[in-house]
């Protein structure tokens, strides 16, 4: 069973930047791909981006518009999302997830989950 646990989360001005990891334990994460969704109050969770297990190649849902940059690291079984530019509009709870192997692109079909971290942008 994979365990996700998020942390970095906070309160930040708009334009500033903030970077999430997310820390997997208790399966192989080497073949996990690893994705970033969130949930604004009142609005259905959605895609942000995701980071394939093979060979690391990246996807991002459109209004990204290369603010925001998915990466991980092997060795220490950690995905990061660097959320760079923030506006308001991006606050949300944001969850880690995973699953193994998977169709490309990785939107949907996750099989774990972390608890979630706040994400405040005042403006």
């Amino acid at each position: 069973q994979v365990q996700l646990v998020e942390s970095g989360g906070g309160l930040v001005q708009a334009g500033g930047s903030l970077r999430l990891s997310c820390a997997a334990s208790g399966g192989t994460f080497s073949s996990l791909t690893m994705g970033w969704f969130r949930q604004a109050p009142g609005k259905e969770r959605e895609f942000v981006a995701g980071i394939r297990f093979s060979d690391s190649t990246t996807y991002y849902a459109k209004f990204v518009k290369g603010r925001f940059t998915i990466s991980r690291d092997n060795a220490k079984n950690t995905a990061y999302l660097q959320m760079n530019s923030l506006k308001p509009e991006d606050t949300a709870v944001y969850y880690c997830a995973a699953r193994y192997y998977g169709i490309w692109p990785p939107t949907e079909s996750y099989n774990y989950w972390g608890q979630g971290t706040q994400v405040t942008v005042s403006s």
